[in-house]
């Protein structure tokens, strides 16, 4: 079974308080699952490896085989891709455990699109920091 992940995160400040969002959905388009995970201090790039860790295991929970990333950092989807290598240290651990998690499944793609078409993602990150700050 193939899922498209729609994967987001944000940090209020950076770093500051932190969510990750990951939106699943079917061939048709259908959102079949969400989840918003709170990650405490983080820096943005933190925030949004953490949403492709959270799409990862949201997509092997679901029985996913194959998933489509779908996330709005280049810096993030050019890393896991190859194109750019990982130089800051901080996040060499994090790029390693995304990968390990990613190899997983029989094919994985990532790619990047601007914020506005990544809106479900970006209202599950906010929405999980707002219910963090209550």
């Amino acid at each position: 079974m193939k899922l498209t992940l729609h994967v987001d995160g944000g940090s209020r400040g950076n770093p500051g308080p932190a969510a990750a969002g990951a939106v699943a959905s079917n061939d048709a388009g259908e959102i079949i699952a969400e989840r918003g995970e709170l990650i405490g201090e983080a820096s943005n790039n933190v925030a949004e490896y953490r949403a492709v860790l959270l799409g990862a295991t949201l997509a092997a929970e679901l029985g996913a085989t194959e998933i489509e990333l779908v996330n709005d950092s280049e810096l993030i989807a050019y890393q896991l891709s190859g194109k750019y290598k990982v130089k800051h240290p901080d996040m060499k651990p994090l790029y390693a455990e995304a990968i390990a998690a990613l190899q997983d499944f029989d094919s994985w793609s990532i790619r990047c699109v601007r914020r506005e078409e990544n809106v479900e993602a970006d209202l599950l990150v906010n929405q999980t920091l707002d219910a963090g700050a209550l």
